[in-house]
Formats: structure tokens, sequence, C-alpha cells
């Protein structure tokens, strides 16, 4: 095998060597936010006296010229040169000569690095809360068009009370909400600007590392040499963010999976979201559904992926944290794709209302109401509870709904039954008499859905950093 010292150069390196080791084919992607980067910190070198301002025209013209070369296709990359970092300086400096090697005084690609993912990832959120502003539009125009369609409320997926299919949704909006809160959270913890840290102890150069952070758009700058190149915090909120995200959209998707099916018939999915069987004629599988369903899972795992990458690493930066881009990016794609994908499923999804009602006059689901009658005629709450149980056992052994009961069979379980039982058993009025602060009551749920619609307006009108009060 050949000394180390021969493959001291990336040029010397194996070619298998250079693929191992190369994050090229990963950060290119991180081109504009790279050259946004030097763009400023040759502005601040020249501001500072490094280096001249004749110095820092070349190197901005060439770097323009690079951008293009990029966005055209016509760049030559090179494995040889590992990243996009080494990869831009060096067509700077075949472009311009030496001079573009002064480019890279006073940081390091650790710095560089941390800078170009912060720029990256900020744009991708500020994209995501666009969009997740936008589903929760449209959840709630659904709630409101539909306020008057009652359905039943389920846990352990069996009937349990009836309640607003708006209520239903706006649940999904509240889940919603704090996914967006949770972004802009992501946003504030990777507001700072960790260029002028250099490789993790500061530069011997006087640098102004705050017209820097204000030039790139950043509050702050990093306050500790080292963190600002050890730190992934930011990535792991996010993938934490995303992953809940997931959560969130699956179990969404579960249920309209469920809710599509035969057995429950309450929505009829799109056909541009549904595909056939390649041997059932008759199928329309819900693909788009099961597929945001199961690409949670991926999200999931790319927070996982990089929270085990960074557990045992010492300070300061090392070759693992490389491997942070492929979680990051795979991540936001996820995220996005599945939020447009969601919203167009559900503006162009069938409301069936009509099996919806009819659901909640099976499975007894008014008897909590039944017990809470006894209760307000003077009965312990335990003891109502048992008597409603016992009416419930009567009438699943005989096949009758509680409706169908008349008052002389209610009384042989308790007489303080009366004629005004009846309308409590009515699902409608049951949905009506949870009129609590978040209860399913059709003036809750319109007061909901008017309080979700001015949050709406105040993030369109705000910037993305502003939270919800």
């Amino acid at each position: 095998m050949k000394d180390r010292e021969e493959f001291s150069q990336p040029s010397s390196f194996p070619e298998f060597l250079q693929a191992f080791g190369a994050s090229l084919p990963l950060d290119r992607r991180l081109y504009r936010h790279d050259i946004m980067g030097s763009k400023v910190h040759c502005r601040m070198l020249a501001r500072q006296g490094i280096i001249t301002e004749e110095e820092a025209s070349r190197i901005l013209d060439g770097l323009d010229e690079i951008l293009v070369e990029i966005e055209e296709g016509r760049f030559p990359f090179s494995l040889q040169w590992e990243d996009i970092h080494m990869n831009v300086e060096r067509r700077l400096m075949e472009k311009i000569g030496e001079i573009g090697g002064k480019l890279h005084t006073a940081r390091s690609r650790n710095d560089q690095v941390a800078l170009d993912e912060r720029l990256f990832l900020r744009e991708e959120i500020e994209e995501i809360l666009a969009l997740l502003v936008a589903l929760m539009e449209d959840l709630v125009g659904l709630a409101e068009q539909n306020l008057g369609v009652i359905m039943p409320g389920y846990t352990h997926l069996q009937r349990a009370q009836p309640v607003l299919f708006s209520h239903h949704l706006m649940a999904y909006f509240e889940m919603f909400r704090r996914d967006r809160r949770r972004m802009v959270q992501c946003l504030r913890a990777l507001d700072e600007c960790p260029l002028g840290a250099g490789a993790l102890a500061g530069v011997d150069f006087p640098v102004d590392r705050h017209f820097v952070a204000r030039e790139l758009g950043f509050s702050r700058i990093c306050r500790n040499s080292i963190d600002a190149v050890s730190d992934r915090d930011y990535l792991l909120e996010f993938l934490s963010a995303a992953a809940i995200l997931g959560v969130h959209l699956s179990r969404f998707c579960e249920e309209l999976i469920l809710w599509s099916t035969q057995e429950f018939s309450f929505v009829r999915l799109g056909n541009l979201f549904c595909t056939g069987s390649s041997i059932m004629p008759q199928k329309r599988n819900p693909d788009m559904a099961e597929l945001i369903r199961g690409k949670a899972g991926g999200l999931m795992g790319q927070l996982v992926s990089l929270l085990v990458t960074l557990k045992g690493l010492p300070l300061a930066y090392n070759k693992d944290m490389q491997e942070d881009k492929r979680p990051l990016f795979e991540a936001v794609d996820t995220v996005k794709a599945c939020l447009r994908t969601f919203v167009q499923m559900i503006r162009t999804m069938e409301i069936r209302s009509d099996r919806m009602e009819a659901a909640t006059e099976e499975g007894f689901l008014t008897a909590t109401d039944l017990a809470g009658y006894l209760v307000e005629k003077g009965r312990p709450f335990r003891k109502a509870h048992g008597i409603a149980a016992e009416i419930v056992r009567s009438c699943m052994e005989r096949g009758l709904t509680l409706a169908a009961l008349e008052l002389a069979e209610l009384r042989r379980f308790d007489e303080a039954f009366d004629e005004d039982v009846f309308p409590i058993l009515d699902p409608r009025r049951s949905v009506e008499r949870r009129d609590c602060p978040g209860g399913t009551a059709t003036r809750r749920v319109r007061e909901a859905i008017q309080q979700a619609k001015e949050e709406i307006r105040r993030w369109r009108e705000a910037p993305p950093y502003e939270e919800d009060s």
C-alpha cells in the first residue's frame, strides 16, 4: 500500500477514496448559499482592509460568473475537490488566478458549511411554513363549509360520541398550528451567524462578524467559536419538527384511508390520488395517502440518524458531521412533497355527510348523555353510568337502538326517567349539549373557526419569525 504521504493531496487519492470521502454529490445543492456567504465575506474583507477593493471586485465578478455556470449546467464539478466549497474556490482561482485564494482568508470550511446549512434551511423552513399555512387555511375552509355535518367520534377505533365533522377537522388544525410554531422556533434557533469562527478557535484577522451577520439576514452571531462549528442542534430541531409534522400527516392519512373504505364511505378521494389494481379492476387504492403515511417513517429515521451520528462526537468538527446533509435534504424534500400532495388531496375529496350522519344512529353514541340525564335527576354519576350500561346491554341483546326504547322500558331500569329523556337521545342534541370551551357544540366550533381564520390572517401579514399568540 502507498505511504500516507502520497495521499496528502486530493489529486493523489485513489478514485474509491475520493468517492468515499467526497460530500460533493450532496452538498453541491448548497451552491447558491455558499456563493452568497462568500460574496458577503469578500465585501467584509475589503471593508476591513484585509484585501483591496480591486481584489474584492475581481473576486465578486468571478463568483457571479461561477453562479451562472452552475445554474446553466456548465460548471466543471470534480470529486477531486471533494465538496462545494473547494470546487467553487478552485474554479475561482482558475478564472482570476491567485487572487481567488485570498477569498478564504479568515475563514474555514468548518464555519463555511455551518453557514451554508443555516442559509439553506432558513429558506426551506419559510417555504414549509407557507405550505403549512395553506393547508390550515384549506382545513378551516372545509370545516366552515361542513359545519352542520355530524359524525361518530371514536376512541379505540370504536364509536364513542357524536361530534361535528368540523370539530374533528379543527383538531388537526390545532396539531398543524403547533407544527407551525415548532418550525418558527427552528428559524429562531438557526438565526445565528457562524462565519468568523474559523476552524474552531476564531480567526486572527480584524474581521467584522456583525457586519457579515447583518448582510446575510441574521440577527446575531454565534457567541462561541467552538460551538459555532460543532453545533448541529438547529438541524436536530428541524428534523424533530419535521418528524412530528409527519406523524400528524400520517394520522390524518390513516383516517382518510379508513374513511374511504366501503365499510365507512365517509369520504371519496379524488381519482388523481387513487390507483387501480393490476389484477382487480374494481379497486381504488388510496395510494397517495398511504405514501404520505409511509414517508412519515422516513422522517423519523432521519432524526434518529443524525442523533446517532452526533451523540458520541467530541468537540469540535469531525468528518462524521459531513453525514448531516443526507437526512437534512431528504427531510426537507419529503415534508414539502407530503404537504403539497396532502393539500391537493383534501381539496378534491368528496365529503359524504349522509353516511357520516347515518353512522351516528348506531353504536349507542348517546349512552353518555343517558347517564348525564340521570345525574341531572340526582343520581351519582357512577350509579348513572352503571344504569346506562345495563340499558345498552339490554338493547344489544335485543337488537334495538336507544331511540327505539319506550318510556316504560326505561323506567324498569330507573324510575327517574320521564318524557324529557327522548330529546337527550338525539345525536344532534348531544352535540349541542357539549357547549363548553373547546367542545363540539356548533357555537364553539364556529368560534374556533373564526379564531383560526384570524390567526391565519395574522400569519400572512407577519414575518415568518412571528409566533402565534
